[in-house]
């Protein structure tokens, strides 16, 4: 049986026992695989665009013995899948823009048709996925976040639910932050940094803020020793964004969600 690493099997827990699951991207085709050994999934789709990923995958399913459950597919993103094949669609792996790209392109071609469940983990970028998620009035139930091989990792789990827009306007309420902010600002953080990141602060949300606070503060020096017009503005802005996100950071040892 094959042992996932932390980042895929935290993408596996979450995936609701007994769907049909579709991976988009899946490269070496580990996760269905893994999903299908443990008896979770009943059958699974991997899909991958680029040839040699497409074909390690099927070597994957073919070594396990799966090629009764799992289908390995080559197209791009959502295209492998037909309407009402899989129950769930996982994303993984690439930066949010794309993965939300992938998911529009999906929903428009009529391709996430039958699907009640996503679970996406973008590199980064994960502000334009959740933004996808609340634009489409998808559940988003979970999040976690994690570290591994020096990376931080986030992962999401959404549903499709009749309630979604209320549910994800208790979600995107920001008031437990308790902060001097206005709402569109504490919105875009909600999006920015995880709804239930921020309910739950885990050492790692820290971590990775820190370091986009490094971040930042290289981009103002830079932009300070510039002589642009445009360079001052650039540099409030950014001078700006710190700001909040210190401010955030500030408030939640003191969050009792």
């Amino acid at each position: 049986m094959l042992k996932l690493s932390r980042r895929l099997q935290r993408i596996a827990d979450y995936v609701t026992t007994g769907s049909r699951v579709a991976d988009i991207g899946s490269d070496h085709a580990m996760l269905p695989v893994y999903l299908l050994q443990i008896d979770k999934c009943p059958s699974a789709i991997a899909g991958e665009l680029n040839l040699g990923p497409f074909e390690a995958a099927r070597k994957q399913g073919a070594d396990a013995g799966l090629t009764a459950r799992l289908t390995v597919r080559q197209g791009d993103g959502l295209n492998v899948l037909q309407p009402g094949e899989a129950d769930t669609v996982t994303i993984a792996g690439m930066g949010g823009s794309l993965m939300s790209s992938i998911l529009e392109a999906g929903r428009a071609a009529g391709k996430l048709e039958g699907v009640k469940e996503l679970v996406l983990q973008p590199n980064v970028g994960e502000e334009a996925v959740r933004e996808w998620l609340l634009l489409h009035d998808w559940q988003l139930t979970a999040e976690s976040i994690l570290e591994e091989d020096g990376k931080i990792y986030e992962v999401m789990h959404a549903i499709r639910a009749s309630d979604a827009k209320c549910r994800n306007s208790e979600l995107y309420d920001g008031s437990f932050l308790k902060l001097s902010l206005e709402t569109d600002t504490i919105f875009k953080v909600l999006k920015q940094m995880g709804p239930y990141l921020l309910r739950d602060p885990k050492p790692e949300l820290f971590k990775k803020w820190r370091h986009e606070l490094n971040k930042l503060d290289r981009i103002c020096e830079q932009l300070a020793g510039s002589e642009l017009p445009e360079s001052a503005s650039k540099r409030e802005q950014f001078l700006a964004e710190k700001h909040v996100i210190e401010e955030v950071l500030l408030c939640l040892p003191t969050v009792k969600p």
